[in-house]
């Protein structure tokens, strides 16, 4: 069984979806949990409330905009007053702004990239100074299967969740002699309000080996995992959870 307890983890983007799941998760193994979100804010409140009810762990809501590093230090700042420190982040805050190169805003090719890719880097040297202190600590970065295949219509997206990649790798090499561990989730489609929009549901079935899309669930057992004392000896990876999607 895995075991969070006595572990304060970090979740951005967190009020729905995947976020949401891996919060919940995190609290089913005994961590602490602030959930990190920017918009809805009764959504964050009820991911919170439904927590605190169903686990004895402490759970607070933090809105924050990731993009934003001083509002990602004044956060980190306010969870580690609250909490006493941080021993697990998850980058999952992501948005999606698709559309061709050729009609894509300029515009929206930079809030994506910043919330997607500049959000990650934030987080991380927010929290960086925490895991030096304690030596010790997990990164996981939500990257997509879209950031090691690309897909058509998401140069933006595509771009951010390679660059995700890439952060890892470098993170986890620079981290690594603080007993750090930072690893990357690839999730192909997994069922939150973000894919609904992407179109017909039967047409990416057609290219999922096991002909299921994934459930939030599936992607927060992963993290949970990498979180765990388990994955101490795992660093710099990228894994996939799709599905077999991009086999």
């Amino acid at each position: 069984m895995l075991r969070l307890e006595n572990k304060t983890a970090v979740i951005t983007g967190a009020s729905r979806g995947i976020g949401a799941a891996i919060a919940e998760k995190f609290a089913s193994c005994g961590a602490s949990v602030a959930i990190l979100y920017r918009g809805n804010d009764e959504a964050a409140e009820k991911v919170r409330s439904e927590i605190a009810e169903k686990y004895s762990v402490k759970a607070e809501i933090y809105r924050c905009n990731v993009a934003d590093f001083s509002e990602c230090k004044k956060t980190v700042e306010s969870v580690v007053s609250d909490f006493g420190g941080v021993d697990i982040l998850v980058n999952n805050a992501g948005i999606t702004k698709d559309a061709l190169i050729m009609t894509m805003e300029e515009s929206d090719f930079e809030a994506v990239t910043d919330t997607n890719l500049k959000g990650c880097f934030n987080m991380i040297k927010a929290c960086g100074r925490q895991f030096i202190k304690k030596r010790r600590g997990k990164i996981i970065n939500i990257s997509s299967i879209s950031g090691l295949i690309g897909l058509a219509g998401q140069a933006n997206y595509s771009s951010s969740k390679a660059g995700i990649i890439a952060l890892t790798k470098v993170a986890a090499k620079e981290f690594a002699s603080k007993n750090v561990c930072c690893n990357a989730i690839a999730p192909g489609f997994i069922m939150t309000d973000m894919t609904k929009d992407l179109g017909n549901e039967e047409d990416f079935l057609k290219s999922i080996p096991l002909k299921r899309l994934g459930k939030p669930e599936d992607v927060a057992n992963l993290a949970a995992f990498l979180a765990d004392e388990s994955s101490d000896y795992i660093t710099g990876e990228v894994i996939r959870i799709d599905g077999g999607l991009a086999m």
